[in-house]
């Protein structure tokens, strides 16, 4: 998934009190008037500028930096972001001299982040939660939504945890079902507030087509989930969110990270939800992230996925005969059982996707996930990492 990513920009001739602004790029300088009111013209020197239209932009982004006055807000892009195209958003921050891609028209996937803050610690969490001040957070999404094109296939919002937003929650889901009605809407919460009734049938109002709220469940037992999530009774909650939701017709993907204190019981939780928990869309087991505080706590958490591949195969099959679908997301295929692979998803966003040299001339690279380009996960990695040769009869064909 796609975050918010910032780098550090040189600023041109921008005012001290400029406030940040959320705009859409173009690198079209002969862009339309009106939209180009709203849009940051990305071009790679003032040679570039459409001499009569420079002004019809809110800001002008160069590449490289300028050799002469430039007679308008402008920027010089780091280097990190000369990928930058048609329809991207970002958020031009001259205080900070900053600019945060906030969504990428060519991502497979874009995840915007609500907040920061949460109500759960969980051991692995990839994006540590901080107790701050960043509602206007909220404002950004809903401008954001605004400019993505209407065919986005599919966005997510994610945290920390989105409902301690609040009413801009609520807004975003809002403005999401009225700009974007046919874009699929994936919330990453761990579910926990939707133990209040209200709240789950509140969320159901909204009646936004291509909602689904992904939420985790890490073990059949209470007192494991809540060592996780670091949270006492956050098993309760998560499970009367879950059935709350369920009975209002919330989508729901139920999210497992495999790791040394959920691997064990994997086929009990599989059971466990075949049972409880059938109205669910599907179940993703998934591997871990090796940044944040999974890089923190990396010796506690550790196994080699080659050595949970009993636990991982039992899992699936379970799910499978209660026809429950189920996936499994940031695995590489030569370390999971061949009756699993079918089931795996390349699932590693395009920016922190990579493989390793022993992945090399491997006939399975396409389908497989790969590697985590962040954290320490290029180098904390099975040992049984190897690559797949085609069938002898595939050869000879």
């Amino acid at each position: 998934m796609i975050q918010l990513r910032s780098r550090r920009c040189t600023f041109i001739e921008w005012p001290d009190v400029a406030e940040p602004r959320v705009l859409a790029v173009t690198t079209n300088p002969r862009c339309p008037l009106p939209v180009a009111q709203e849009r940051l013209l990305i071009v790679d020197s003032p040679a570039d500028l459409d001499v009569g239209r420079p002004r019809s932009f809110p800001a002008v982004a160069f590449r490289y930096m300028p050799s002469g006055p430039v007679n308008l807000p402008g920027v010089v892009l780091d280097p990190d972001l000369h990928y930058l195209g048609e329809g991207d958003v970002v958020r031009v921050n001259p205080a900070k001299t900053e600019v945060a891609v906030l969504f990428r028209r060519r991502a497979r996937y874009n995840g915007l982040l609500v907040t920061e803050r949460c109500n759960s610690f969980c051991l692995m969490c990839s994006q540590p939660p901080r107790q701050i001040d960043d509602g206007y957070l909220v404002n950004d999404i809903l401008r954001t939504i605004e400019l993505m094109p209407r065919e986005t296939p599919a966005f997510g919002i994610t945290g920390g945890e989105p409902t301690l937003a609040g009413e801009g929650f609520f807004s975003i889901v809002r403005h999401a079902r009225n700009y974007l009605p046919d874009t699929e809407l994936h919330v990453l919460t761990n579910g926990r507030r939707f133990a209040d009734a209200e709240l789950a049938q509140r969320l159901a109002a909204q009646k936004h087509p291509g909602l689904r709220l992904g939420i985790p469940l890490y073990s059949d037992q209470p007192d494991r989930h809540d060592f996780v999530v670091q949270a006492r009774g956050a098993y309760d909650e998560t499970l009367k969110g879950l059935l709350n939701l369920g009975a209002h017709g919330v989508r729901i993907e139920l999210r497992v990270v495999v790791h040394r204190h959920t691997f064990e019981r994997l086929p009990k939780l599989a059971e466990f939800i075949a049972r409880n928990l059938p109205f669910v869309e599907h179940v993703a087991l998934m591997g871990l992230e090796l940044t944040g505080f999974a890089k923190v706590n990396l010796d506690d958490l550790w196994i080699d996925p080659y050595h949970y591949q009993q636990q991982l195969a039992d899992a699936v099959s379970i799910l499978r005969k209660a026809c429950v679908p189920v996936f499994v997301f940031n695995h590489q295929l030569c370390v999971v059982p061949e009756s699993v692979r079918p089931f795996c998803v390349a699932s590693i966003s395009d920016w922190k996707n990579d493989y390793l040299p022993e992945c090399s001339g491997c006939s399975a690279r396409t389908e497989c996930g790969g590697f985590f380009s962040t954290g320490v996960s290029l180098a904390k990695h099975s040992d049984f990492i190897r690559p797949l040769l085609p069938a002898p009869d595939a050869v000879a064909g």
